[in-house]
């Protein structure tokens, strides 16, 4: 082989490593979660908050409101709205369910328009409509995750703070500076109302109802027991504090033993569709008996319902609570 093309090649795939490292050099310096952090605590420190603070909850008002009031009177669309409140999205719960609504509807009917079997419609339909449900679901968990790290550092904070003799709200005041979103912001409105003549206990179970996590409950429940009954609320949440991180090592552990078992339910889930796509691409007469022998479809319709089982028997055996 000549040395000159050897050469060559070395040159130009150092050039390229080189060219990526920069290109994400230039991406992390300015887009990545650190970089941001960083920003949003230089702004902080600099007496400009990034978002100026309100006694108002942060809730995106409806632009549907007489339809969001009504879904607030039945017991579970509470719960919707509670469910879409705690993701912290600029979109209501009635426009999630609109917003299904079509889209389930288009992936109903384009198969019909396209010529394919209605199995095909009712699955893509009930897939488009769950999708809005699943991003806001996804939004949720990463926010809850996120506040559930904060939460030790904020419980510790504040504990110092009371040692050093300030009081409950300066304490909430000094999270609400120092700590970053999403668990700063819920802090600052918490504040507000305590500082604009919200009743503490009032304004404790709005962060509860905010903020979905159980150790923010537990939290809430110990300072409400606290106000009533007196103690020393210091050492009262250096233990909070302490058995948050005992049960998020916990939690860390059951992941990591759990993650094979996960990876198992995703390739279980989704071999038998990779399958049947690579078969249909090689031998498409093959699987058409499938979509036109009415046997064929009970036949996918019955190893769709039984797929179904299986994913949510799965779920239940590697999703374990702490």
């Amino acid at each position: 082989m000549d040395l000159s093309f050897v050469l060559f090649a070395v040159v130009a795939f150092l050039a390229v490593v080189l060219a990526l490292e920069g290109a994400y050099n230039v991406w992390a310096s300015g887009s990545s979660p650190e970089a941001r952090r960083i920003a949003t605590r230089i702004e902080a420190l600099a007496g400009e908050p990034s978002a100026p603070a309100s006694i108002e909850r942060s809730r995106q008002q409806s632009r549907m409101p007489r339809l969001d009031a009504l879904l607030g009177g039945f017991p579970a669309g509470q719960r919707m709205q509670h469910f879409v409140i705690a993701s912290a999205m600029a979109v209501s719960a009635v426009e999630l369910i609109m917003m299904s609504a079509a889209l389930g509807a288009f992936g109903l009917f384009l198969p019909a328009l396209l010529g394919k079997p209605p199995i095909f419609g009712a699955v893509l339909g009930l897939g488009l409509a769950v999708l809005p449900w699943w991003r806001v679901a996804s939004r949720r968990r990463g926010r809850i995750e996120r506040i559930e790290r904060q939460f030790p550092e904020a419980l510790d904070l504040m504990s110092r703070a009371m040692r050093a003799g300030h009081s409950f709200p300066s304490a909430v005041k000094m999270v609400a500076d120092e700590m970053t979103d999403p668990l700063g912001h819920d802090f600052r409105v918490l504040f507000d109302e305590m500082n604009y003549g919200v009743p503490t206990n009032d304004a404790l179970a709005n962060l509860a109802e905010r903020v979905p996590v159980p150790d923010v409950s537990y939290f809430v429940v110990a300072v409400m027991i606290q106000r009533e009954s007196g103690g020393n609320l210091a050492e009262l949440l250096d233990k909070i504090s302490l058995i948050v991180r005992e049960r998020l090592k916990l939690l860390g552990e059951v992941r990591t033993l759990s993650a094979e078992g996960k990876l198992s339910a995703i390739i279980l889930t989704a071999l038998p569709f990779g399958v049947g796509l690579v078969v249909n691409l090689l031998n498409p007469k093959f699987m058409a008996v499938l979509w036109t022998d009415p046997a064929g479809l009970r036949m996918v319709g019955l190893a769709l319902f039984m797929m179904l089982l299986g994913i949510l028997w799965m779920r239940s055996i590697i999703r374990i609570r702490v």
